[in-house]
């Protein structure tokens, strides 16, 4: 099926953003957490989010971090050194095609909330291109003495003249939602409207909507996405529009879509059950009709084709597919009951398919082979699907198609980068000759100093993990160089090569070394990669990061008293681990937007609907759930490296009880060099704009060094 565009990964100081879906307003546990709560907790008080006595603790807290990390004599230079980086104007102003136009969404000095911008192809082309304003968050939330933070806008096509445009307060998941004209450049009166929530909306034509929201009590999932679909009228009242799909409380989400792609429109009624598992279902006159794929697959209609991707083998009219596979086949035809598949990717023991992008008559795949990138073109010719390479990156990099558009041309546009390459843009039109440079991104940092080489360790059980290592060409293998070892290995999400000034200033350039660990939970070697750390299995992530962290004090790069290890989200359950499981291994530790109280966490704020990764607390699951809760696993008499739990108010994914909680519980437990701090914007990310991000990650940096000394 086609699954939300949702995963917990976070904005995080060292990584790439991901994509995620809107929430709910309510920032507070679920109805049901009270009851649930356990007896014994005495720091549940520090869930009430918002409360005066919690907030009190924070900014208590937030003082104590800031005097022994922002007081430091080098804190403001590394701040000021990230925030040039997020405020250059030389960044690639990255574009996203709807119909004669690119926009844009950028943030500087200027505008620390951000301008909505497009412009035309020809200027685009140029240095200094000519932008033409669409919506400047900063002057309406001046009018509105608001603080507004822009979460995207969905347009009309073909003509791209209206546009359904989401604002969160604060930074959050919750959204507003308002309609947007675009050839007068403001809001429509009396237009579609709805108030902040967890909100999914979908155009069908200029007068009518899908919509799925908060609709009052009982109309939202357990896991606090809509559970009930709506088809809208414009002009009528929200309470008046059609139910197209109810699901039921223990769905993850309920969303309805229409593809108006010219000659194949069609409407879908996506129903996702769980984090992995979903439904898709044809909606045509008044009626739905299920696609019949495996309810782990990801299933894509485009034009005349329909493409499955399978999460686990699937035998279908006598033959089976791998895991991992993309297969292909006629729309129509399969549903009227035909089951000829063509395979376009089929995985190995090296390759997985990090993703595919369609443009008019081509299908660009997206491989990793051993996590580098490697593209591939197929053309749909006469029931043969016909193959040509297309250039890939260069060595220990990433390359991806950023947009195309499927609707009228096969133009494409490729972001290329590497730990030690400047992000470059490129476009490209299919059948006319190679991609060709746009943008580059300016080299924040000499990278001439330094050197990418990819590494691999044995873990526990005998697989075989991959990790990047970048480091100073002469570098000693002395066991004194400070090492910062990230990770994340969960969601099938994975951690490919990526260009970054922030690590370059505040971490490559101070001799330091920076290493991506590719543990299991991740995507880099295809479903099975990632359904080998799923529940009971968890453990295994965090076995391969100790493995990792075991071969960089083994081959003499760095020793445990000069070992840092940082994740956020989900990368902050692993960092929970590490700090509770093997904190002999480490000289310090950031944990960023984490989960750690893994009794708790299907009570707070999105919770449950990550029960398919790593299980549900309230049934037998506990048994081995608590095997890796870290909050449930702190010992009073236990020797940890210092920690700093940085966090937002505003995080209405994760929340931030979770960090709150773990560091009052080790305070409590007398331990020492236990830091936290929490910024009341940004939602599940490190700030609301610039600003708050270079300050954020200036702490988690300033804390990392001066612990590794």
């Amino acid at each position: 099926m086609k699954l939300l565009p949702v995963t917990l990964a976070a904005c995080v100081a060292l990584a790439a953003c991901a994509s995620h879906p809107s929430k709910p307003a309510a920032v507070k546990p679920n109805a049901s957490s009270t009851a649930a709560a356990t007896s014994d907790d005495p720091y549940l008080w520090l869930e009430d989010v918002h409360g005066e006595r919690a907030m009190d603790w924070v900014k208590a807290q937030n003082a104590i971090t800031e005097k022994q990390f922002a007081a430091t004599p080098g804190f403001d230079r590394t701040r000021d050194e990230i925030l040039q980086v997020l405020d250059s104007d030389a960044r690639i102003p990255y574009p996203n095609r709807r119909g004669e136009y690119l926009y844009n969404f950028w943030q500087d000095k200027a505008h620390p909330r951000g301008i909505w911008r497009r412009t035309t192809l020809a200027e685009y082309r140029k240095a200094t291109p000519a932008w033409e304003t669409l919506i400047d968050i900063d002057a309406l939330n001046k009018t509105e003495n608001a603080k507004w933070v822009f979460k995207g806008a969905r347009c009309l096509k073909p003509k791209f003249e209206r546009c359904l445009v989401s604002l969160s307060p604060g930074g959050g998941d919750a959204v507003e939602v308002r309609e947007f004209d675009l050839p007068s450049k403001s809001f429509v009166k009396d237009g579609f409207f709805l108030p902040v929530a967890k909100t999914e909306t979908s155009w069908i034509d200029e007068n009518h909507v899908y919509v799925g929201t908060d609709f009052g009590p009982g109309s939202m999932t357990k896991s606090s996405y809509p559970r009930i679909a709506k088809e809208w009228t414009r002009g009528t009242p929200l309470s008046s529009a059609a139910v197209v799909y109810e699901g039921k409380p223990d769905d993850l989400a309920i969303s309805a879509y229409h593809d108006r792609t010219p000659g194949f429109a069609r409407d879908f009624v996506n129903v996702q059950k769980d984090f992995f598992h979903g439904e898709l279902y044809l909606r045509k006159d008044g009626r739905l009709v299920k696609l019949d794929v495996p309810s782990d697959a990801n299933a894509d209609a485009h034009r005349q084709w329909l493409l499955v991707q399978t999460k686990s083998p699937w035998t279908i009219a006598g033959k089976t597919w791998p895991s991992g596979a993309l297969l292909a086949t006629h729309f129509d035809d399969f549903m009227a009951g035909k089951r000829d598949f063509t395979a376009l990717f089929t995985p190995d023991a090296h390759t997985a398919l990090a993703g595919y992008a369609w443009t008019q008559h081509h299908l660009i795949l997206n491989t990793l082979d051993d996590v580098k990138s490697r593209l591939e073109v197929l053309t749909p010719q006469r029931g043969i699907w016909k193959r040509a390479a297309l250039p890939g990156a260069p060595a220990f990099s990433t390359i991806g198609v950023i947009d195309t558009d499927p609707d009228q041309s096969d133009e494409y546009w490729l972001s290329v980068t590497g730990f030690l390459t400047p992000s470059s843009l490129q476009r490209g039109v299919l059948g006319h000759g190679r991609a060709h440079t746009i943008k580059r991104s300016p080299a924040f940092f000499d990278a001439s100093k330094f050197a990418v080489s990819q590494h691999f360790v044995t873990s526990k059980d005998g697989t075989r993990v991959p990790y990047f290592e970048i480091a100073p060409k002469n570098l000693k293998l002395d066991d004194s160089n400070r090492t910062l070892l990230y990770g994340y290995g969960g969601f099938e999400v994975s951690l490919e090569p990526f260009y970054s000034g922030s690590v370059g200033r505040a971490w490559l350039s101070r001799g330091g070394v920076f290493v991506i660990a590719n543990i299991r939970g991740g995507g880099e070697y295809g479903p099975a990669w990632h359904q080998a750390a799923l529940k009971a299995n968890r453990p295994r992530a965090y076995e391969d990061f100790a493995a990792v962290a075991r071969d960089l004090i083994k081959r003499g790069v760095t020793s445990p008293q000069h070992l840092g290890a940082e994740g956020g989200s989900n990368g902050g359950l692993l960092m929970g681990n590490m700090l509770t499981e093997y904190p002999q291994l480490f000289g310090a530790i950031a944990c960023e937007v984490p989960l750690l109280d893994m009794k708790r966490y299907t009570h707070l704020d999105a919770g449950a609907s990550w029960i398919a990764e790593y299980g549900d607390p309230d049934t037998a699951d506990w048994n081995f759930i608590k095997t890796f809760s870290p909050y449930q696993n702190v010992e009073k008499d236990k020797k940890y490296p210092p920690v700093l739990f940085y966090t937002t108010t505003s995080d209405d994914r994760v929340g931030p009880q979770q960090a709150r909680k773990m560091a009052a519980k080790m305070e409590g437990l007398g331990l020492p060099n236990v830091w936290f701090y929490e910024n009341t914007e940004g939602g599940h990310g490190a700030g609301a704009d610039n600003k708050q991000s270079a300050h954020m990650h200036a702490l988690a940096y300033t804390f990392l060094w001066d612990e590794l000394k």
